[in-house]
């Protein structure tokens, strides 16, 4: 063992901090490198291991920041999803109103005013949905796609392919490249 009475520097005792006990022995045999040199080697395991660990830790790190920096963007990029999705129904009000009017009322003077005013607010709100890339999905005359349209019912049809989109009941909507909303279809079928 180390003589106690001995008091050691303190940058010393710093690089022993890790030396096993058997190494710091007085009596241990000078000659004896067998033990040396495994004491030295699992020293130099310790380390490559320490080191391995330390490699793992920083690349940890690394993908911890870049989820979060991820997360960031797409909590700007999607912070209006819920208030988008509110809006939607009053472009669904509007675009109903519309429809309501009959055609040969378009050009009534009485009505051209309302006509107007609100084909003017459904552009306003296609504008401001198109700033916070808002899009409409097509569906009509496309083939359904179970990942932006609903199939509600099947239609009867010798027009159209089985499986395409004959009716759309409500539109649906996508936010930059996330579903907002699905289209509610109607599919055509064969014909029995």
């Amino acid at each position: 063992m180390i003589d106690d009475d001995k008091p050691r520097d303190e940058a010393v005792e710093k690089e022993l901090a890790g030396v096993p006990e058997e190494l710091l022995e007085k009596d241990a045999p000078d000659g004896d490198e067998s033990s040396l040199d495994q004491a030295l080697n699992s020293l130099r395991g310790d380390l490559e291991q320490a080191q391995q660990d330390v490699l793992y830790a920083r690349a940890e790190v690394q993908n911890v920041r870049r989820r979060m920096e991820k997360d960031i963007q797409d909590a700007r990029a999607y912070a209006a999803t819920g208030f988008a999705r509110d809006v939607l129904s009053v472009w669904d009000n509007l675009s109903r109103a519309i429809d309501a009017i009959p055609a040969e009322l378009h050009d009534d003077p009485r009505l051209k005013a309302l006509v107007t005013g609100i084909e003017a607010t459904q552009r306003e709100l296609e504008k401001v949905f198109a700033q916070q890339g808002i899009t409409r999905i097509a569906s009509k005359g496309l083939p359904l796609d179970p990942n932006q349209h609903q199939a509600m019912l099947e239609v009867p049809s010798a027009d159209a392919e089985p499986g395409t989109i004959v009716q759309e009941m409500q539109s649906g909507w996508m936010i930059k490249d996330r579903l907002l909303r699905p289209a509610m279809v109607g599919v055509a079928k064969k014909l029995d």
